[in-house]
């Protein structure tokens, strides 16, 4: 008994008459439908290419459209010819012009004799499978569809709605069960010649013409009721993406083909020359007896699918812009993110990148510029050093400079007098690493030359717009790490802090601290807030802080400072 193949040919005749010729020069008759929208040149020079082939057959044609009968109507044409010319064939293989074999064909002829009476078909209920595309499960076979989905639309949708609205329910033939399942099946010459002869065989083609993709369930629920024994699943790898559409396969696809171990595979790209050299060639590999195993390569199709879906954590695209509400990562990479550090010590930014080896960046987000580590006025990705640019669109600034610094840690300072149009983003970031100094802005005020009363409006403004700011990442269930202390508590054992910020930055290198950074003079720092106070300005986010002495660690001999009240 051998083998014969159904080939269903639309379009790349060059490729299908290649793939033809391999399966009858090593013994499996063929018989080829052609669509009837292949012109009538173009239909004959692909015969003649196939001439000098003895084993080879061409059915009546048939103008095919994806989800009608049609291409139901076709195979029956293929199969009732299969069967006529070639009694030999013991089972019939339906294929297509972009199918391909992936082993050699005596392995799969040696491997249906061994399953001599099997029926390898996909045929599953609809309420056992979650991949039905299109929003029809059970009325693919109560209503009637009578238009092309493709072609007319509109007119599909429109006869749709007026069945569902009248409650029309077409009959399911007795003794039928709809299944449904893959359109590529390998069937017994005993269970297909069953389905054609079948004494209910007009009932059963008129009941099928009007169902939803036909060719997805035709020969599912046929052979379900006919075969002696069925294996439900196909023998030719077939994949298809979350909108229901095939993969197609490339050249750099050909070692994941190979471990598949699929006898067949669709759909194979027409340009994809080495896969056809390699899946083609007289030794297409050492015979195995090994069997198919989709599963071994559905991991790389579900994490396809994800990456096609979800994308990946901190890209943005024009082509796939992830929504706020989706699980993904709003940044590429962890990063860190100081306010009032760079007041409080006088070095902080240096100090910082040689103890981790990170990319500490000044206040990005400054109203009049952007300070790159370093000075850069132009930095990776070709993110220019341009306020105006950043403002156009702040958030993405900063996820293409995560983004383009994949590997490298990157910190950056941000205030109350820098642009907020950020917080949002980086307080629902699980990238982002928040470290707040409350207050801290006051030391700037201190040290500036303004006279007194510019110094207490702009307190009052500063504290206003970081009150706001900790109000927004004090809230639950933010994602972001966040560390906020007041300036007073800071300073009464800043070692310790920094330390805890230390070690989430690096940890796999817990040192602990010989040294911080240089601090401020704060030298008359209490006095200066008392006076705000003294005005009308009452500083409460710095904490309670002495009026007249500076933190221990800046008194000779390192008193502590005793808290007058």
């Amino acid at each position: 008994m051998s083998l014969g193949v159904i080939m269903l040919v639309h379009a790349d005749l060059d490729r299908a008459a290649q793939v033809a010729r391999h399966w009858a020069t090593h013994g499996c008759p063929l018989v080829v439908h052609i669509d009837r929208k292949v012109s009538e040149p173009a239909s004959k020079a692909f015969q003649k290419s196939l001439a000098d082939l003895d084993n080879v057959r061409f059915a009546p044609r048939v103008d095919c459209r994806w989800g009608t009968w049609s291409l139901v109507a076709a195979t029956l044409g293929a199969a009732e010819t299969m069967l006529a010319d070639f009694p030999s064939v013991g089972h019939v293989l339906l294929s297509s012009g972009s199918c391909m074999p992936l082993r050699p064909v005596e392995e799969l002829v040696d491997y249906l004799a061994d399953h001599p009476r099997t029926d390898f078909i996909e045929s599953v209920t609809v309420e056992d499978v979650p991949w039905t595309i299109g929003g029809l499960h059970h009325e693919r076979f109560t209503l009637r569809f009578p238009f092309s989905w493709k072609t007319r639309r509109r007119l599909f949708d429109a006869y749709v709605a007026l069945q569902r609205k009248l409650g029309v329910r077409r009959r399911i033939p007795r003794n039928l069960q709809p299944h449904i399942g893959s359109q590529w099946w390998c069937l017994t010459r005993e269970t297909l010649s069953a389905i054609l002869t079948h004494k209910s065989r007009r009932a059963h083609d008129r009941y099928f013409a009007k169902v939803w993709i036909p060719d997805e369930s035709y020969f599912q629920t046929l052979a379900r009721a006919l075969s002696h024994h069925i294996e439900s699943r196909s023998l030719t790898l077939s994949k298809f993406d979350l909108q229901g559409k095939p993969y197609v396969f490339y050249d750099d696809h050909l070692q994941l083909l190979r471990r598949s171990d699929c006898f067949v595979a669709r759909k194979i790209w027409p340009g994809a020359n080495r896969l056809y050299d390699a899946f083609l060639a007289s030794a297409a590999g050492v015979p195995t007896k090994a069997e198919p195993n989709p599963q071994k390569i559905d991991r790389v199709f579900t994490a396809a699918s994800e990456r096609r879906m979800i994308g990946r954590n901190g890209l943005y695209m024009q082509s796939r812009f992830p929504r706020d509400r989706w699980d993904i990562g709003k940044t590429a990479a962890p990063y860190s993110v100081f306010q009032g550090f760079d007041e409080v010590f006088t070095e902080f930014a240096p100090w910082l990148a040689r103890r981790t080896g990170a990319r500490v960046h000044g206040h990005l987000f400054d109203w009049k510029k952007v300070e790159f580590s370093g000075g850069d006025r132009v930095f990776a990705g070709g993110l220019a050093a341009s306020a105006a640019l950043r403002d156009r669109n702040p958030r993405a600034f900063l996820t293409s400079l995560i983004w383009n610094t994949r590997g490298e840690r990157q910190c950056f300072q941000l205030g109350p007098y820098d642009r907020q149009d950020i917080n949002d983003l980086i307080r629902w970031d699980p990238n982002a690493q928040i470290s707040v100094i409350s207050g801290a802005w006051a030391i700037r005020l201190f040290q500036s030359d303004m006279d007194f009363e510019a110094k207490r409006r702009e307190a009052a403004w500063m504290q206003r717009v970081e009150d706001h700011f900790l109000g927004q990442i004090r809230q639950r269930g933010l994602p972001a790490r966040i560390r906020i202390w007041a300036l007073a508590d800071f300073l009464d054992d800043p070692m310790e802090h920094l330390q805890a910020i230390l070690d989430e930055i690096e940890p796999s290198a817990p040192r602990r601290l010989a040294e911080v950074p240089r601090m401020a003079d704060l030298t008359g720092f209490g006095a200066f807030l008392q006076n705000l106070k003294n005005a009308g300005m009452k500083p409460y986010l710095t904490g309670d802080f002495p009026v007249d002495a500076a933190p221990a660690d800046m008194l000779p001999g390192g008193q502590r400072p005793k808290l007058v009240t």
